[in-house]
């Protein structure tokens, strides 16, 4: 069938703009948000005419699809992967937007029959549990890790092919069995790329999903303990320290007296500026009862202190000249061993 100039037309720049956003390094700027939008904008527009064309059918074989249609099959999919480098304040709803694009693409491709064996598998797993999909049935890191290789090289081969096929296209352009092998190239190496990022959006929905369960903080939900207080206590200060009349009357409040005079609490009676002026030269901190000399005296006769070490150097006769040519070697051993290694040359760590 052949389709508008207008389908075909946007098709094509949104697959430019998407290819250009690509190869951009801008990735956090505002502009490369705003052309992530538009691209988007332009791949919807695509959806929202193959839909009123009613270009695809349930009923369908893939036979009945054109080779020229062949392309807009895989609309969903690039829109999908534009939502994942799209920005919001909602990450779980982009996600969420992203996953149902996947699952559209997916469904079209199981009408038609295009999913492998393998591929089917996945798909038919994914269906039956889509928050908790894995590529792997397993947590073994063994496992999971054979799994990464092994579909790393089905993807390697999956793009060569389409290089080569990309590559000798103008070749092809007389055989529409080489396009259609070409488009379909293309659309095993997308759901081969799509099992994987349903991997990864189920684990990142899933910690997107624990921290909004997360209950609030404290300091957000309800006031602190000392927020209470104030709110209760009309009596409330934020100071932290007493005031010097609690700190005279022992820590405790109130009148000392009643109106009639009579003492309400006890108290002792004491003339206030002697006792200021007492404690404006005292030292700040508290100064020793004892001297060095008491205070070892006291340890030594409650038994703390350890008696020994070195004993007294033993006194050499001086007629005992054997001892004493002995003493002489010792020393003079003593002496060239200090010349031979003199001090700080073995500490060798810590030398610029």
């Amino acid at each position: 069938m052949e389709q508008p100039q207008s389908l075909r037309s946007v098709f094509d720049d949104a697959k430019r703009a998407k290819t250009a956003l690509e190869s951009r390094s801008d990735s956090n700027s505002d502009t490369y948000r705003s052309d992530v939008h538009a691209t988007i904008a332009k791949f919807e527009e695509c959806q929202r005419l193959v839909g009123a064309l009613s270009m695809f059918s349930s009923n369908e074989l893939l036979e009945d699809i054109s080779t020229g249609d062949l392309p807009y099959l895989t609309v969903e999919y690039h829109i999908a992967e534009l939502l994942q480098r799209s920005y919001s304040s909602d990450r779980e709803a982009t996600l969420q937007r992203a996953l149902q694009q996947y699952e559209k693409y997916l469904a079209r491709l199981d009408d038609y029959f295009l999913l492998s064996g393998k591929d089917k598998k996945l798909y038919e797993r994914y269906v039956a549990n889509p928050t908790s999909f894995s590529l792997t049935q397993t947590n073994d890191a063994a496992t999971r890790r054979d799994v990464k290789v092994t579909r790393f090289r089905e993807e390697k081969e999956l793009k060569q092919r389409l290089k080569y096929l990309s590559e000798n296209r103008q070749s092809l352009q007389s055989d529409e069995d080489d396009i259609r092998n070409l488009y379909l190239a293309e659309i095993n190496l997308y759901t081969h790329q799509t099992f994987q990022t349903l991997d990864l959006l189920s684990q990142e929905l899933s910690m997107l999903s624990m921290i909004r369960k997360m209950p609030p903080k404290p300091e957000d939900s309800q006031l602190d303990s000392r927020g209470r207080n104030k709110s209760n206590n009309e009596n409330y200060s934020d100071r932290l320290d007493p005031p010097i009349s609690q700190l005279l009357q022992g820590g405790r409040f109130g009148p000392l007296l009643s109106k009639e005079g009579k003492p309400m609490q006890p108290f002792t009676l004491l003339d206030r500026r002697t006792q200021l002026r007492d404690g404006v030269f005292r030292s700040g901190h508290n100064l020793p009862t004892m001297t060095i000399d008491e205070y070892l005296e006291e340890e030594h006769r409650r038994g703390n202190v350890l008696k020994g070490g070195e004993p007294d150097p033993v006194e050499i006769d001086e007629d005992d000249l054997n001892k004493a040519d002995e003493e002489t070697m010792k020393a003079r051993a003593w002496d060239e061993y200090k010349e031979a290694n003199p001090k700080g040359s073995g500490n060798t760590l810590n030398r610029g």
